[in-house]
């Protein structure tokens, strides 16, 4: 295989797995879509000299650093534009999506570690990116609504939801198969971790509208979905 076809596979297969991540937030995904940090990623991923494995990663990784700096930025600017009760609410967010975050990363590492082959190393570095980046477009997000003076409608039961209901029901069914396909030793950092993301879940759905409920939802179905379906794979 010729170095230009080398370059062009690797570029296509992190781009499609972006792809399969960013479907749940799609309208986040269309804001963002001429972002300077994912414009200068691909840029990065289709370079000659970033063409191997540990060069695509570096390539993903400055983009998670790029996306963690524009995180703080919009956390600051929505911090600054909230008044104290939801202040408080949106603190008690960012917490939870930060242990959740903490909690993701040795699940991640346990899954991983089932597998052979650098796909799985590129799918990691994915894995790790597509959260911070999905974060820092909600609190964007949600720093414009506050700038407007919007406010978030009350939100239904996920039981009384269609939508949510659906999604939640896929969720169970993908970590049922994924807890039936992960090492006996590793099944507690699942449980940690889901625990973590409900958490997240819960103190962030006292802030967002239904559809930014179903985006949090979403996201974690594909996430684990995947996680389903890369664990023990060579």
């Amino acid at each position: 295989m010729t170095t230009t076809a080398r370059v062009r596979l690797h570029a296509t297969a992190v781009m499609a797995a972006m792809a399969m991540w960013l479907t749940p937030g799609l309208a986040h995904a269309e804001v963002a879509a001429a972002d300077p940090i994912d414009a200068a990623m691909r840029a990065c991923l289709a370079r000659s000299d970033m063409s191997s494995t540990v060069g695509q990663i570096q390539c993903m990784d400055t983009a998670r650093i790029g996306w963690h700096a524009a995180l703080d930025t919009a956390w600051q600017q929505l911090q600054s534009k909230l008044p104290p009760a939801q202040r408080t609410k949106w603190q008690k967010s960012q917490t939870a999506w930060l242990a959740w975050r903490d909690a993701e990363e040795p699940l991640l590492g346990a899954v991983i570690a089932t597998t052979q082959g650098t796909m799985y190393r590129l799918a990691a570095a994915d894995m790790q990116l597509q959260p911070v980046r999905d974060r820092a477009l909600a609190l964007r997000s949600a720093a414009a609504a506050a700038q407007s003076g919007a406010t978030t409608p009350r939100l239904r039961a996920c039981s009384a939801d269609a939508q949510c209901e659906h999604a939640m029901f896929d969720l169970n069914r993908y970590y049922r198969r994924l807890v039936g396909k992960m090492p006996v030793k590793s099944r507690a950092l699942l449980t940690k971790a889901q625990r973590a993301w409900t958490r997240y879940r819960d103190a962030t759905s006292a802030v967002v509208d239904e559809r930014g409920r179903i985006d949090i939802i979403g996201g974690r179905v594909a996430t684990v979905k995947r996680l389903s379906e890369t664990v023990g794979n060579d």
